[in-house]
């Protein structure tokens, strides 16, 4: 910036062109917004973030330009302002100063990014108006200059708009935890085509942990014929994992013609589901389980096993006798392990109940058009004859099903316009909650 105007200080026009500038930066800050409230009254609804609205798709940085989200941030900016003023005051006890130091934490990094999206937006003014001026006098130097002023300005605006947004929404307090992820395979019309599709995606999610740096534990998993699965669970640990994964949970369809298994006049496309769940992980200290609310049965591993492991009783399957949930685990040689295992998972089924519990206890009256996360929701159609993919919730495509299934970029990018849509939506949820709840 500081380069074009200097350059530009050696024209007969850069008198003109500051004057007119100086009148278009008092024009731009946004100062008209009337104050929302912003803090809830029970607390933040995550259940605005659970899954993206269906067919609702915003680009993420014209969010900013809806009027109701102008006016919330504005009225994060003047509260901030206020908190600030009131530090000042030396009538303040421990515990208010304590209350507003971390407020003003909480609102500082939104309020510091706005501020110099602001600086950039009367910059980018500054240079459109050297381009006008430019283009008049046929300044091919001064033209070329400015343009690439204009790019640069462009970019960093865009970057921290995406920040600014960022900012504004709450995180789900769960997304660093680790996560039991299930495949579960359903039924089809004939051959074994849910349980091969079952495997496929089972490998996907493994090759994508892989792909993140993640690890990928496998705690059970039941074979079927032709090498398919007809269920199988692990442990994904790492950075942000459930945070990735939370809107994998659902019913994926499968539309495809089956290459073994089927007789030749069967050779035409079938349609099968599978399953797949999603479970936080949580700390022992977040789902306390009664010795005595359990019971637990041993019994010999089935399928392939080698050595020992399906001749002795070290199969191990787990009750909670208040809720009836049932977890198996037969992967390990040691009943220890199989135990330790499923216990694991069943403290990551208690957990989800309760999450499902907190949800609808949060969730505002308004009939929100989210999904759920349920087994009954048919979230995404891999149809193998077209080589698309294809989700339901935000009717988002992805080409090249080999690329998808292989846990890589694509999957990234699939996922990252899932997580995008989510928080545009809970960030439109919060703007009308805070308007509808304005004095």
């Amino acid at each position: 910036m500081k380069h074009c105007l200097s350059f530009i200080g050696c024209h007969l026009f850069k008198i003109h062109v500051f004057q007119h500038a100086t009148k278009m930066q008092s024009l731009w800050p946004l100062r008209h917004y009337y104050q929302l409230p912003y803090k809830w009254p029970a607390g933040f609804p995550f259940s605005l973030l659970k899954q993206p609205r269906r067919q609702c798709h915003h680009e993420l940085l014209d969010v900013l330009q809806q009027d109701g989200v102008k006016r919330y941030l504005d009225s994060l900016i003047r509260e901030h302002r206020q908190v600030t003023q009131n530090l000042n005051y030396s009538a303040l006890n421990e515990a208010e100063r304590r209350t507003l130091n971390r407020r003003q934490i909480e609102l500082s990094p939104t309020v510091t990014v706005f501020q110099e999206t602001e600086s950039l937006l009367k910059d980018l003014k500054e240079v459109e108006v050297i381009l006008q001026s430019a283009e008049k006098a046929e300044d091919r130097q001064m033209i070329d200059l400015a343009k690439d002023e204009q790019e640069k300005i462009k970019r960093q605006i865009e970057s921290l708009q995406r920040t600014l947004l960022q900012s504004l929404i709450p995180q789900e307090k769960h997304d660093n935890c680790d996560v039991i992820l299930e495949v579960v395979s359903g039924r089809t019309t004939g051959g074994d085509i849910c349980q091969q599709f079952t495997k496929e995606i089972f490998e996907m999610y493994q090759k994508f942990a892989d792909f993140k740096q993640w690890t990928f534990e496998i705690l059970n998993i039941s074979p079927a014929e032709y090498g398919g699965l007809h269920h199988a669970a692990a442990r994904i640990s790492g950075e942000s994992v459930y945070k990735h994964l939370k809107f994998e949970g659902g019913i994926h369809r499968v539309q495809r013609i089956p290459e073994t298994g089927l007789s030749s006049r069967m050779q035409r496309i079938h349609t099968g589901t599978m399953t797949v769940i999603v479970l936080p992980q949580p700390e022992e200290v977040d789902i306390k389980i009664d010795p005595k609310d359990l019971r637990i049965d041993t019994f010999r591993a089935k399928g392939a096993g080698g050595q020992s492991v399906n001749t002795t009783d070290s199969a191990v399957r787990v009750i909670h006798i208040p809720t009836g949930i049932s977890v198996e685990c037969q992967q390990e040689r040691s009943q220890l392990q199989n135990r330790n295992t499923a216990i694991r998972v069943l403290r990551a089924k208690l957990f989800q109940l309760c999450l499902e519990k907190d949800t609808q206890q949060r969730q505002t009256s308004r009939n929100l058009q989210v999904g759920t996360r349920s087994q009954s929701e048919r979230i995404r159609t891999y149809n193998f004859t077209q080589d698309r993919v294809t989700d339901h919730r935000i009717s988002y495509v992805a080409r090249d099903i080999k690329e998808f299934l292989s846990g890589g970029e694509v999957l990234e990018k699939f996922i990252n316009e899932l997580l995008k849509s989510a928080e545009i939506e809970a960030l439109l949820e919060l703007v009308n909650y805070n308007s509808t709840k304005t004095p």
